[in-house]
């Protein structure tokens, strides 16, 4: 059976209808604009504190602010905040942060507008246990989830408020796991499950989302999503929350942000967004805005679908690399089980060539002018056949300033040449002529544009030529690939925001590990501040640093635990020493290469 369709129009900019989900005076869905939210980073028994970094975030234009209820105490104490907001004339809406404990959930449901419950762990364990299930006892435990569930239904029912059924990729129950893997299938059937107990008793008012800190993963795991929504029947058309969960700070964050978010966003999906930045929680909301505001400007018209019945070519719930053919363009090979190659123009090229010797892994890799690529409108149906017809593997691009969206241009493309044909991807198709345009506005354009194709399967090389700064640009177009996790040329760190769970600076820390180890190309480090969602982000990570206890410290390798209580104030040096245990530390070079990073 054929899948359904993952968004309105892969072709075509028209965004799903969702019916309309209410979280205090904020409309989520529907005909509404797409929402902008964030989260505290203080712990929740601080009153005062709480509140004023919640006024902070509403006056930087966050919509629905979040703060974790880790235990009953901490859910009781959402009365007091509420009750000081008001009291300061601020009724945004306060959504409970809920892992693990259910009578938390019960507490914070009679204080807020919404609750944010995590299906992988409100009502199972994680314990990374192996075991079978047969088809009773699976049953059997989701009995048990709905007799642990629905009290909390029926509250929210009564107090007419909302709720958020929040998968996360790095916290899948074993009983999940064990039927389904770690996957983005495993995701929405967790979250489905609950969705089914809502229904059963008649409630609505909830929003679906499907995080991890894998762009990858993140993007299969929402179309898969939708899709099933659909096969369900036309009253699952539920708002959706987007997210990149663990995304890191800098440029980094707002990179992998920009390609997890962005891309569904450009699709047609999501209400509601939050950009989680290991930063104080008020430099979240300018990205979300920026994100958001193009298609909030939006007519709500829908447009017209020219390619509507044109095949993907690319599977949208299954990574696939597109295979082509290896290319040697003047020295350097591309194509087939190759790297995706950095491009440069000629132009920028003789800007920085009396420094490409100090540029080690950052340099350019292809001149666009030397290449021989072709440029095409991938409407002209008759340049392409040319292009086929030669038995040759070309490098093939689209033509600047044509009228088609930057993505649909390239699926377009991908769909009408043929497979040995690589494919050389840009971030727009008008490249920039103002060398004052902001740059984040740039990076977010470029990580959605490449980063959405990127993840689709297609491109074999990238162009960054909405930048007119040559290391701004190559920068860029590294990041983006590293943050797509296509090409790793640096330490790769997950790194989660912070939050009132957290068990130590996330900032500061961060900043120390990177200081230690942003040498080590090709190792993963994960930064964690509680234990919520760090074994199963940790999943592809090599190292991880994770909260334990209040100063207290436990290291891992990959999921594993191998270190546990260190004193925070050792826990980098441990980290530094369990590295040169697993044989993956080198020593810092005397003399660097020009890092453009």
């Amino acid at each position: 059976m054929k899948n359904p369709a993952y968004c309105p129009d892969p072709w075509a900019y028209h965004r799903r209808l969702t019916r309309e989900v209410k979280v205090g005076n904020v409309r989520v869905g529907g005909s509404n604009p797409i929402r902008v939210q964030s989260m505290l980073t203080c712990d929740t028994m601080d009153t005062e504190t709480c509140i004023e970094q919640t006024l902070d975030l509403v006056k930087v234009g966050c919509e629905i602010v979040r703060i974790t209820a880790p235990t009953v105490k901490d859910a009781k104490n959402l009365q007091l905040i509420k009750r000081g907001l008001l009291e300061r004339g601020c009724d945004v809406p306060i959504v409970a942060d809920i892992h693990f404990k259910p009578e938390a959930a019960l507490e914070a449901a009679q204080w807020v507008e919404k609750v944010r419950i995590n299906p992988g762990n409100y009502a199972d364990s994680k314990k990374f246990v192996v075991k079978e299930y047969s088809d009773q006892q699976y049953e059997e435990e989701l009995e048990r989830i709905r007799g642990r569930f629905t009290p909390l239904v029926k509250l929210c029912q009564e107090r007419g408020i909302s709720m958020r059924i929040g998968t996360n990729h790095g916290s899948l129950s074993d009983r999940i796991m064990n039927r389904y893997g770690d996957t983005p299938l495993g995701m929405v059937e967790s979250a489905l499950e609950f969705a089914r107990i809502a229904r059963d008793l008649g409630y609505h008012d909830f929003i679906f989302s499907m995080k991890a800190s894998n762009p990858k993963v993140m993007i299969c795991a929402y179309r898969l999503l939708v899709s099933r929504l659909c096969t369900e029947g036309a009253d699952w058309n539920y708002p959706l929350h987007l997210g990149v969960t663990e995304a890191g700070d800098g440029e980094d964050g707002r990179i992998k942000s920009a390609i997890g978010i962005g891309s569904l966003l450009a699709d047609g999906l999501g209400d509601t967004i939050r950009v989680s930045l290991t930063e104080d929680s008020v430099h979240e909301i300018p990205v979300a805005q920026a994100l958001v505001a193009r298609y909030n400007a939006r007519n709500a018209d829908t447009p017209a679908r020219p390619y509507a019945d044109t095949p993907l070519p690319f599977d949208p719930f299954h990574f696939e690399k597109r295979e082509t053919e290896k290319i040697h363009l003047n020295g350097v090979d591309l194509g087939g089980e190759e790297l995706i190659r950095v491009a440069i123009s000629q132009i920028n090229f003789e800007k920085i060539a009396h420094k490409i010797n100090k540029m080690g892994d950052f340099k350019p890799e292809i001149v666009v002018e030397d290449s021989g690529v072709i440029a095409v409108d991938p409407r002209h149906s008759a340049k392409i056949a040319e292009i086929n017809s030669d038995p040759q593997p070309c490098l093939v691009t689209v033509l600047d300033h044509i009228d088609l969206p930057t993505i649909t241009a390239f699926r377009l493309l991908a769909t009408q040449l043929q497979g040995r044909h690589s494919i050389l991807l840009k971030d727009t198709l008008v490249p920039s002529s103002d060398a004052q345009k902001d740059f984040i506005q740039t990076l977010l354009e470029s990580a959605t544009n490449l980063g959405a194709l990127i993840c689709d399967g297609i491109g074999d090389a990238i162009l960054v030529q909405g930048e007119q700064a040559p290391g701004q640009s190559l920068r860029l177009a590294y990041n983006i690939l590293q943050a797509s996790g296509s090409r790793i040329f640096k330490t790769d760190y997950v790194a989660c925001p912070s939050c009132g769970r957290t068990l130590f600076n996330l900032q500061t820390t961060t900043g120390r590990i990177k200081a230690a180890t942003t040498h080590l190309k090709g190792v993963k480090i994960a930064i964690m501040g509680c234990i919520v969602n760090g074994p199963g982000e940790m999943a592809d990570a090599d190292f991880g640093y994770v909260g334990g206890a209040p100063g207290k410290v436990n290291l891992y390798v990959g999921k594993t635990a191998v270190k546990f209580n260190i004193p925070e104030a050792e826990a980098v040096d441990r980290l530094v020493d369990l590295i040169k245990e697993h044989g993956r530390w080198i020593e810092k070079p005397v003399e660097a290469a020009e890092v453009i990073a």
